[in-house]
């Protein structure tokens, strides 16, 4: 039990081929008491409910309103007494072009993906200050390190790049306070996101750029999550895991 008796919040984690779910799940069998933050109060309360054991709940959150993180972090106090994890899993993506994307586009994009990371952070970072203890996962992307991925525009790639920059920054100034930042940049992961939009001939030119030969699930994400997570990396801040299958090594 990597996580017993923790207490763990994860940002859009309602989704049910998502990573966030995945990560619950994983969690709770991992002994942690799952906080899952999403949109919809509703969802979020019924994936809460498929994974088992009780004593898990589901709030709504838009990470994009800093005061609906701060609400959803002092709920999740008020339930469980503390939060030892926050994994910042929330995000959006759209296939566009440069030329194509929006000032709507591009707000909304770097809003959810990159602001969000730091409001939920801000919102969390006082409690772990008070325990000193903590640890805090963002979720980034390949796309930011290559330059752009398959389904994600540029401002996508902007804003990941900008949440491996944000964490690393938080993880210099917050390890006195023994609060671990870090992040994970997958490769193509096979999510809703990617549902129904990778034909196979796009599957198979993809593959010839991936050593290990297949695409990533979302249990792979999620196992790196629990990695980052757990006193496993007790000594492990500012770090980047891929888990890409080799499509990009450095």
């Amino acid at each position: 039990m990597l996580l017993k008796d923790k207490v763990v919040a994860i940002s859009g984690a309602a989704s049910a081929r998502g990573i966030g779910l995945a990560t619950a799940r994983l969690f709770a069998s991992q002994g942690a008491s799952v906080a899952i933050l999403d949109l919809d109060a509703s969802s979020s309360s019924q994936a809460a409910g498929t994974l088992g054991g009780g004593g898990h709940i589901g709030l709504a959150c838009d990470v994009a309103d800093k005061h609906a993180c701060e609400r959803a972090v002092a709920a999740i106090i008020d339930k469980f007494g503390h939060i030892d994890v926050l994994i910042n899993n929330a995000g959006i993506t759209q296939p566009l072009k440069t030329m194509g994307i929006t000032p709507e586009d591009w707000r909304r994009v770097l809003d959810v993906n990159l602001s969000g990371v730091l409001y939920l952070s801000q919102a969390v970072v006082p409690h772990m200050r008070e325990r000193k203890s903590g640890a805090i996962v963002c979720m980034s992307s390949v796309s930011a390190q290559r330059g752009g991925g398959v389904f994600g525009g540029p401002h996508y790639s902007a804003a990941k790049a900008g949440v491996l920059g944000l964490a690393k920054a938080m993880a210099r100034e917050l390890g006195p306070d023994n609060i671990r930042v870090n992040c994970v940049t997958p490769g193509l992961i096979q999510t809703d996101i990617t549902g129904g939009k990778l034909t196979e001939a796009m599957r198979a030119d993809i593959l010839k750029g991936i050593p290990l030969n297949r695409l990533g699930d979302a249990g792979d994400v999620a196992n790196a999550f629990l990695f980052l997570a757990s006193d496993l990396s007790s000594y492990i801040t500012g770090a980047v895991i891929d888990v890409n299958g080799g499509m990009l090594i450095h």
